[in-house]
C-alpha cells in the first residue's frame, strides 16, 4: 500500500504593517521646536541668528558744485585789544612791572592764527540676537501679522550728538518653547542640598554633638537640618523660566547711537605761536563757522589751505567709513 499523500502545511501570508503616517501640520501652523534649537525658522527672517544689520541706502554726499557761497571773514586783533590783554596778563603776575604794558606803544601786530576744525558725525547702528524670557501666556502674532523690516521699527532717537543705546523686542516674530533647563517642569534640583532635602548642621558640623559632647540642640543629634534653600522640598523654582515651564523666544534689537568726532589743528602750533597743542582746549577762541545738516559741506575756499584740505578729507572719510556700517543721522 502506498503511504497517504501528505498535504503541505498552509502558509499564512505575512502580516503587512500599516504605513507610518507622518504627523500633519495644518497650513499656517508652526511645527514644535526641537530642544536645543537656537535659531528657529521665521518667515521673513530665515537664517537670522544675530549680528550686524546692514544700513539702508544713503543719499550721495554733497558735491562742491551744490555748495552755497561762503564769505570767510577772519577777524583781526586790534592794537587796543592787544594792549588790554597785555595789561591784564601783567596784572596777574605779582613781580611784573606794569610800566611797559601801560606806557609802551604797539607799532606792529603779526597774527599767528591757529585754527581748529572739528567734524562730528552722529550715527545709528542696529544689531540683532535671539533672546528668551519667561512666557506669561501672552498671545503670539508671528503667524498672523507681517514681519517688519528691522530698519523700519520706530525707536525714539535721543538728543543729537549724545551717545546712547536701547534694546527693543522685534514685533511679530516671537514664539514659545519648552524650558530646557527644567524640562518644562518649572522646578530644578536644589543646588545647595543636591535634592537631599537636608544639609549639614552648621552648629555641630554634622557630628550631632556640641563642644561639651552633648546632643546638638540645633539638629537633635542628627547632624543634619532641613535645607534652608528649598525648605526641605529638594526642588526650587527654575531660574530660567521663573516657574512658567515655557519660554518666549524673540529677536532682540539693539540700537546704538554714537557721536564720532575728529579734530584738525592748523600748522605747527608750537613753532608758530608758542601755544601747546595739548592745551588748546583750555584756550578761549572765536567760532568762525558752524554748520549742522544731514551731511555738511567741506570748507572749500577757506583762507587757510591746510584747514580746507583737511575738511575735504575728513568729510569724505566719515562718509565712506560710517555709511557702510550705520545710518548717518546728522553732522
Amino acid at each position: 500500500m502506498e503511504p497517504p499523500m501528505m498535504q503541505p502545511p498552509m502558509m499564512q501570508p505575512p502580516m503587512m504593517q500599516p504605513p507610518m503616517m507622518q504627523p500633519s501640520v495644518a497650513h499656517g501652523q508652526q511645527q514644535p521646536l526641537l530642544y536645543g534649537m537656537q535659531t528657529p525658522p521665521m518667515p521673513g527672517y530665515e537664517g537670522i541668528g544675530g549680528g550686524f544689520v546692514p544700513p539702508p541706502p544713503i543719499q550721495p554726499m554733497p558735491t562742491p558744485e551744490s555748495q552755497p557761497a561762503q564769505d570767510w571773514s577772519i577777524p583781526a586783533l586790534s592794537k587796543e585789544t592787544a594792549k588790554r590783554v597785555f595789561c591784564s596778563y601783567v596784572d596777574s603776575k605779582c613781580c611784573y612791572s606794569s610800566g611797559p604794558a601801560t606806557d609802551g606803544v604797539i607799532t606792529n601786530i603779526e597774527p599767528f592764527n591757529t585754527y581748529r576744525y572739528r567734524l562730528e558725525t552722529y550715527t545709528e547702528s542696529r544689531k540683532t540676537e535671539w533672546a528668551t524670557k519667561p512666557y506669561d501666556g501672552q498671545p503670539l502674532t508671528s503667524v498672523i501679522q507681517p514681519v517688519p523690516n528691522l530698519w523700519e521699527i520706530q525707536v525714539k532717537v535721543p538728543t543729537m550728538f549724545t551717545n546712547s543705546s536701547q534694546e527693543v523686542e522685534v514685533p511679530n516674530v516671537s514664539i514659545d518653547k519648552m524650558c530646557e533647563t527644567c524640562s518644562a517642569s518649572g522646578q530644578c534640583q536644589c543646588a545647595k542640598c543636591g535634592g537631599a532635602t537636608n544639609e549639614k548642621c552648621s552648629m555641630c558640623r554634622g557630628s550631632g554633638k556640641n563642644s561639651d559632647e552633648q546632643t546638638c540642640g540645633s539638629c537633635n543629634g542628627n547632624g543634619t537640618i532641613m535645607c534652608t534653600q528649598c525648605k526641605g522640598a529638594g526642588l526650587i523654582k527654575c531660574d530660567t523660566c521663573k516657574g512658567k515651564k515655557k519660554l518666549l523666544m524673540y529677536i532682540k534689537l539693539t540700537v546704538e547711537w554714537i557721536n564720532n568726532s575728529d579734530d584738525f589743528v592748523s600748522g605747527a602750533v608750537e613753532q608758530s605761536s608758542g601755544l601747546d597743542k595739548n592745551k588748546l582746549s583750555e584756550v578761549n577762541g572765536k567760532t568762525l563757522f558752524k554748520d549742522t545738516n544731514f551731511m555738511v559741506y567741506a570748507l572749500n575756499g577757506f583762507p587757510e589751505r591746510s584747514v580746507a584740505d583737511a575738511s575735504v578729507k575728513m568729510v569724505s572719510e566719515h562718509y565712506k567709513k560710517f555709511s557702510q556700517t550705520s545710518r548717518i543721522l546728522q553732522q
